[in-house]
């Protein structure tokens, strides 16, 4: 809970509105403690007496009644209305969505059907009608608004059941011999609960003012009870010769919804998942640079230099140093492997140059980005912007999740042209066919017509490198373009990069964990662990002389074909968490060498300049 407040109240609108709501649920359940005179209580040589005079410190309506006690009345009577009704269309629109999105079939087409016909109706008509039926009352008024609120719950539920419906952990459920009810509360409700949640954080406020416009109409509170519409309805005659009569209460009602709804996207932002990681804010469009220290200002080495990078994740209190003072450069026609575990920082060190690490909550702290010179990470985003996809460009790692499932190959391939060059669409065309020759596409004509799904894993990654390629870049970040492919189709992808690199001169920083890629395909590697290189230098030399205790663990895990049995070793424990790294050599508590020294202070990387290694105790002197 103290989370879910914490992620709250760092939206800054949706704590004014907590506040704002706190105050008058606070003025409301004190009411009866408080020196306030009876609300039906009427004195006509009092009528219309302005705000603060004497005993009526709001003034008093047409018959003299205290604005103030009516108002403090009024506010529970209308909170408490729309509370239970947005209540009871929550839970009565849910199990209509939950029933028919989980059955399906006739039971879904049924339900749904009769929903469609209650949304043909627009919503205050039927409010009307439903009052008109049943007689107007504060409580037929709540039944009228809570029935035109069921199908809004009803159809959001129910497109998200659909989904759950035919998950894997449902069918498990039903093999292990559960019951439909049983399904329905521990495996599908648990998964949709925060999304009725967040659906009456956000339609309480729209509730109070449905049950605010019955009651100014005279079909919801009846004399003498006070509600906030009935006081406004009551105010209308004297607009004009007593304006604060409809005034105060309709501040009220402003104040009520508008809070409402500041703290509704609050909730809704707090208990979305993709949110909790970071700050209630979208990402931005390119990474926040809050450099701490001066720029460094290293002569470059090659077309692409990375000087003393620093990328951290500021998650509440806690943070996360992702990537730790790493300098790396590519040469034309070079490729350089990153290598390293899961979680050792490649990933986020490639998305740092062009500034795509979402921020928040990443954030650049230190170091700079140099792309011909050029500190990239100075650059205002439209500058940035022009850069990505034309001089550096990106291969990502899952190119089914980054294709546009909705449009086709050909398009997308001719926009990611367009956006840098101004070409009509028979160039952008005949641009991309020659694009997906040169990646080695079979029959390109037609592929310019298919959509993603109807690719093979193998040929989405081929179009990935195609539009990565579309405006000739100088260098190519490839993020681990072949994991998820086979061997065969790997081999492939792997002897296309090689040979694109030398006929185009590309620099290519091949982001990977597999040693055997490494040892095809570039010429230099850089071993990282927990966010920092720990060895770097020519790719034969590292292979065959590994300096640094953790690179030596990783080779010895690579299989090896035709060389007999041999234990694979794996490495013993885990890395560690970047928040709170040890003192000294990251690596110390898995390392079978690590001595007293290791655990004490920087360790610096240092060799030949060729080949160093981050170690004080190294298996071999580079």
């Amino acid at each position: 809970m103290s989370a879910f407040l914490k992620l709250l109240f760092r939206n800054r609108l949706a704590a004014i509105g907590a506040v704002v709501l706190g105050l008058i649920l606070a003025l409301v359940l004190v009411a009866p403690l408080l020196p306030l005179p009876d609300p039906d209580a009427t004195a006509t040589s009092e009528r219309f007496a302005r705000p603060f005079s004497e005993g009526h410190i709001l003034g008093t309506d047409h018959l003299g009644r205290d604005l103030a006690a009516r108002l403090v009345h009024g506010t529970r009577v209308s909170l408490a209305i729309g509370l239970f009704a947005a209540l009871a269309a929550a839970v009565l629109g849910s199990a209509i969505g939950i029933a028919a999105g989980y059955f399906g079939g006739r039971t879904d087409n049924v339900i749904m059907r009769a929903i469609d016909m209650l949304m043909a109706f627009p919503y205050i008509l039927l409010a009307l009608a439903i009052v008109a039926a049943l007689g107007p009352g504060l409580r037929n008024a709540l039944i009228a608004v809570a029935a035109v609120n069921i199908p809004f719950f009803a159809r959001n539920i129910r497109g998200i059941t659909v989904g759950l419906a035919g998950r894997e952990f449902v069918d498990a459920a039903r093999l292990a011999g559960m019951g439909h009810t049983r399904i329905i509360l521990s495996e599908i409700l648990p998964n949709v609960l925060p999304v009725i949640v967040i659906g009456i954080s956000t339609t309480v406020g729209w509730m109070i003012l449905e049950t605010a416009g019955l009651s100014f109409l005279g079909l919801g509170s009846q004399p003498p009870q006070a509600d906030l519409g009935s006081m406004l309805g009551e105010a209308r005659a004297a607009l004009i010769t007593a304006p604060h009569t409809s005034v105060v209460p309709g501040l009220m009602i402003f104040l009520i919804v508008m809070s409402i709804n500041l703290l509704g996207d609050g909730v809704r932002d707090a208990l979305d998942p993709r949110l909790k990681s970071g700050a209630l804010a979208r990402p931005r469009a390119t990474t926040r640079v809050d450099r701490r220290g001066p720029v460094p200002e290293e002569p470059a080495k090659g077309l692409l230099d990375l000087q003393r990078l620093e990328t951290q994740f500021h998650v509440g209190k806690r943070v996360y140093k992702a990537v730790n003072d790493v300098s790396l450069h590519v040469k034309p026609g070079e490729c350089l492997g990153l290598i390293g575990e899961s979680g050792s920082g490649k990933s986020v060190t490639a998305l740092s140059v062009m500034g795509l690490v979402a921020s928040p909550p990443g954030a650049i702290t230190g170091g700079a980005v140099r792309h011909d010179g050029e500190d990239l990470l100075s650059l205002p985003y439209d500058a940035l912007r022009r850069r990505r996809g034309e001089k550096v460009a990106y291969i990502f790692q899952d190119p089914l999740a980054t294709l546009h499932p909705l449009y086709r190959i050909g398009e997308q391939m001719a926009e990611a042209i367009r956006v840098h060059h101004r070409i009509s669409d028979r160039e952008a065309r005949a641009r991309a066919l020659e694009l997906l020759r040169a990646v080695r596409i079979p029959n390109p004509e037609s592929r310019l017509g298919n959509y993603p799904h109807e690719m093979s894993g193998g040929m989405r990654q081929r179009i990935g490198i195609a539009m990565a390629l579309a405006n000739d870049p100088e260098v190519l970040i490839a993020d681990e373009p072949t994991t998820a492919l086979d061997v065969t189709v790997q081999a492939q992808i792997l002897a296309l990069l090689d040979e694109l690199r030398r006929e185009r001169g590309l620099a290519i920083l091949f982001i990977t964990h597999d040693f055997g890629v490494v040892a095809q395909l570039c010429d230099r590697v850089a071993v990282m662990y927990a966010g920092r290189i720990v060895e770097q230098g020519p790719t034969e030399e590292i292979l065959a002389r590994p300096a640094h205790p953790y690179t030596a663990r990783l080779i010895a895990c690579v299989p090896e074909l035709g060389e007999g049995k041999r234990e694979l070793a794996a490495i013993p424990g885990l890395p560690p968490v970047v928040d709170s790294l040890p003192p000294g050599c990251a690596f110390a508590p898995r390392c079978d060498k690590a001595q007293e020294d290791c655990r004490k202070g920087a360790i610096d990387l240092a060799g030949t300049g060729t080949h160093d290694v981050r170690c004080l105790h190294p298996e071999v002197t580079p």
